[in-house]
């Protein structure tokens, strides 16, 4: 098992606690239970799950181009995201940080579960988000462009971003500044319409 401490500021809206009350999926970490703590005169929710001894990004830096993660591999982990991308998307939960750091895997049965609801967000249709979300390597465009209405798909592309990244061994997209984040995505995709 596993705890994460994580401060309740109260000065945020904290959403992980009752988004981790409804997940379960085999591929998204399971709550088995929380408590919360008081230290120094701040709360703490200590949240009890499985542990997993490895995180896409372990499994990423031990390979390389001379050694790369078998193809067998990534696809197995790729298939096991997109599973857990499907069920958030069916129960309107919005992950917005994805990347290898949040994507705990065992090595021993190769599973793969998504984790750190920290960002994560149940969308609404209609209601404006904040756009600035998501570790910049794995932000989708339109969060670049600073859109407020967005959608699951802002996932997908951090999804995409770590496959690439399994086979590459770097981020695909890697800017010291949103500007070039940009700059590097029109690179490879093209301008924008």
């Amino acid at each position: 098992m596993a705890i994460k401490k994580v401060l309740q500021d109260p000065k945020y809206k904290n959403r992980e606690y009752e988004i981790l009350k409804e997940l379960n999926h085999p591929n998204v970490l399971k709550m088995k239970d929380a408590f919360f703590t008081q230290e120094k005169g701040q709360e703490f929710l200590n949240v009890i799950m499985d542990y997993f001894p490895e995180t896409a990004y372990s499994i990423i830096k031990k390979h390389s181009r001379k050694n790369p993660i078998p193809e067998t591999l990534v696809k197995l982990y790729s298939y096991q995201m997109f599973r857990s991308l499907m069920y958030l998307t069916r129960i309107s939960i919005c992950h917005r940080d994805i990347k290898p750091h949040n994507i705990l895997i065992d090595p021993k049965t190769n599973m793969l579960v998504m984790c750190d609801f920290g960002s994560a967000k149940r969308l609404v249709p209609g209601e404006p988000n904040i756009s600035y979300i998501c570790s910049r390597c794995y932000r989708a465009p339109e969060l670049i462009f600073g859109a407020t209405e967005y959608t699951n798909q802002i996932d997908m592309w951090s999804v995409g971003c770590v496959i690439v990244e399994m086979l590459i061994f770097e981020p695909l997209f890697m800017a010291a500044s949103n500007i070039d984040q940009l700059v590097e995505i029109i690179k490879a995709l093209g301008t924008p319409t």
